[in-house]
């Protein structure tokens, strides 16, 4: 039993799991999960409370038993005791100061990584200001690598979505030559299909490598479909680059995907024998995003930030180039307007980095939440700031297959031009080599003598 008292009133809390969901921010999902506090006054007693909590607690006081989750099981049995030393005598309110504090270096926090819970990440998240997780989600480096190096300092990347609602195989590659030209794709040129066809697949991932490989793009593809769908597309010669899957906090979550983590396992060992990348083999692809759990009714009474934390603990297991949170896409019955989603934007971008992630996030909202495109220019710049790794490439912003509104290709030459940044260094080169941009890294005039444009009447589909 957890107790605070608040002015004259006394507030208890019953267990670990109950204080967190309390002091978590205001959204729509934990009030619709009956887990969010009654009003600001608790929510504020039970951050008070859980900033007295030491970390060691995390270690005595499973948040879902070990007997009936994987995932938890996964979290207590890499839990990388050494690591852990440098902040083990600290409570949580002790440990947000200590992230906080102008001594700590890159370095330390990569060092730390390994030996952080998820539920500690994100206890500590809930007493954090939005200044306060963008401080230190910026000195969090990720580096990563496949055909490019994704994470660098100075780099923003991006993932080009060329989705089509037909998987027109021309519709499709419209629109990578229409990221391309804007300086997208480095990160991945990953597709979500349509039909989640093993055949449908192989054709998409033979048309980008054909691509690729014509004209010689330091980057790598996905088609995210299944994991089974891509592994069955791959043992008949598919050109896999990256296994895509998304995933969720609690074995129950995942479960309602289709996966467990001997699936994933079997997925990346798969990939790896290919052995398709050039500077690494990085080779795993992950999405999620808060409310999955909650969406499946497998969320066992956790408030919806913390199963999103807990998804980190099964990504990074799996050593992944890639992963982005899509924050906004599941609806407003989790994220009701632009504020939450703009609060669990950067919550998951803090946890993720702090927990050794190649974090990104799809900065997005469906046509029914309460917000606009301004909300997410705001998201979009402030993670920017905090160093996030990627963001999503979509034509005009509008995913025509998926019905949301996402990022657009201006959108990433924006944030490349007003924080100075540039893409991955490999893809860079490539990118002046082909006259898309000058030495300076500002975009040229394109016209009909660029060979991407002279030879795409040559091109079989």
């Amino acid at each position: 039993m957890y107790h605070q008292t608040l002015g004259r009133k006394s507030y208890s809390f019953p267990d670990l799991k109950t204080l967190l969901a309390k002091a978590t921010p205001d959204r729509s999902g934990d009030h619709l999960a009956g887990v969010a506090a009654e009003n600001a006054a608790e929510r504020v007693a039970a951050q008070l409370c859980l900033a007295e909590v030491p970390l060691q607690r995390f270690l005595e006081e499973p948040l879902i038993p070990y007997e009936i989750d994987e995932v938890t099981r996964l979290i207590f049995d890499t839990f990388d005791q050494s690591a852990f030393g440098p902040v083990s005598h600290l409570n949580v309110g002790e440990f947000r100061n200590w992230l906080l504090s102008d001594e700590r270096t890159s370095a330390e926090l990569a060092d730390l990584a390994p030996g952080l819970m998820p539920e500690m990440v994100a206890a500590v998240s809930k007493i954090m200001r939005n200044q306060d997780l963008i401080t230190v989600a910026r000195k969090c480096q990720v580096i990563t690598k496949f055909r490019n190096t994704i994470g660098l300092p100075g780099r923003l990347s991006a993932r080009l979505q060329p989705n089509h609602p037909t998987d027109d195989l021309k519709g499709v590659a419209a629109s990578i030559l229409d990221g391309l030209l804007y300086g997208c794709g480095d990160a991945v040129i990953g597709i979500n299909p349509v039909t989640d066809d093993h055949r449908v697949l192989s054709d998409l991932l033979k048309m980008i490598d054909d691509l690729r490989q014509r004209f010689e793009i330091p980057a790598q593809s996905c088609v995210l479909g299944h994991v089974t769908t891509q592994l069955e597309a791959l043992r008949q010669g598919a050109p896999v680059d990256l296994v895509f899957q998304s995933i969720a906090g609690t074995e129950a979550t995942n479960r309602s995907f289709g996966i467990n983590l001997r699936m994933l396992e079997e997925a990346r060992e798969a990939a790896l024998a290919l052995n398709r990348g050039t500077l690494g083999q990085n080779v795993m692809y992950f999405e999620t995003g808060q409310g999955s759990a909650l969406s499946a009714d497998a969320h066992h009474g956790l408030d919806q930030q913390t199963c999103e934390a807990r998804a980190y603990a099964v990504a990074r297991h799996f050593k992944p180039l890639l992963v982005n949170t899509v924050v906004g896409f599941i609806g407003p019955e989790y994220l009701f307007d632009g504020k939450q989603i703009t609060r669990a934007g950067l919550e998951d971008h803090f946890c993720g980095k702090l927990l050794g992630l190649p974090m990104g996030c799809d900065v997005c909202y469906t046509n029914h939440a309460e917000a606009d495109q301004d909300d997410m220019d705001n998201l979009l710049t402030l993670l920017g700031v905090a160093g996030c790794t990627y963001f999503m490439g979509v034509p005009g912003a509008d995913d025509i297959m998926l019905s949301y509104q996402s990022t657009s290709f201006h959108d990433i030459r924006y944030l490349r031009s007003v924080l100075k940044l540039r893409p991955a260094p490999e893809f860079e080169e490539w990118l002046v080599k082909m006259g898309i941009t000058g030495e300076d890294g500002e975009l040229t005039r394109i016209d009909f003598h660029n060979p991407l444009i002279r030879s795409l009447p040559e091109f079989t589909f």
